[in-house]
Formats: structure tokens, C-alpha cells, sequence
């Protein structure tokens, strides 16, 4: 499976963007998928996960009620809404599938990455 992630960007705090990472595989549908980010000389951080058929969603505390995840298998497309966004949400964001139907918090756990994109948020 090949990642595509795109929809970064310069923002102002408070702003949105919207992320999508483009699976290269219609096998994509069985896959769980993730969010990741890294913020300058900091460790790779989960941010969102969402099973194969986007029943479960899970969000890193620090983003809860502000970003959604979501899932188009027809489009073989996994989405990260972003709202509100705040400085510290200043990072390159990874999109990640695992070889899983469920969803998964840790880095370790999956399979397949996509390239960086970043989202860069003034304040």
C-alpha cells in the first residue's frame, strides 16, 4: 500500500485544515488507519486512528474535540479534519496503515507510511 497525504499548510491559530492521505490499493478498506506527527525535535506522536469501516475513532487527548478522522473507501481516502488549531499543533503529520481492521495507537503498529505533510500553525 502507498500513502499520499497532502492538504498542509500555513494557518493562523484558530483556523482549519483539512488533511487526506490516498491509498494506492482498494485493499485499503480493510485497513485500519492512523494519524501521526512530529513537532521539531520531538518524537513522533500518535493524533487520530479509525477502523476499516470507520465505527471506532480514537483521538490523543490533546486533540480531542477539535479534529475528526474520517474514512471515504470508495475514494481510498482517509481524511483529518483539524480545527481550532493552535501553535503547538505546528508539526510534519504522517498518514499510517496497518495490516488490522481495528484501530491502533501506537507507531509500532503499522505497516505502511505515507509521506510528511506540513502543517504549520502562526500564532
Amino acid at each position: 500500500v502507498q500513502l499520499q497525504a497532502s492538504g498542509g499548510g500555513l494557518v493562523q491559530a484558530g483556523g482549519s485544515l483539512r488533511l487526506s492521505c490516498a491509498a494506492s490499493r482498494r485493499t485499503f478498506s480493510n485497513n485500519g488507519m492512523g494519524w501521526f506527527r512530529q513537532a521539531p525535535g520531538k518524537e513522533r506522536v500518535f493524533v487520530a486512528t479509525i477502523s476499516w469501516n470507520g465505527g471506532r475513532k480514537y483521538f490523543a487527548d490533546s486533540v480531542k474535540g477539535r479534529f475528526t478522522i474520517s474514512r471515504d473507501n470508495f475514494k481510498n481516502t482517509v481524511y483529518l479534519q483539524m480545527n481550532s488549531l493552535k501553535p503547538e499543533d505546528t508539526a510534519v503529520y504522517y498518514c499510517a496503515a496497518g495490516r488490522f481492521a481495528g484501530t491502533a495507537t501506537s507507531a509500532e503498529d503499522y505497516n505502511y507510511w505515507g509521506q510528511e505533510t506540513q502543517v504549520t500553525v502562526s500564532s
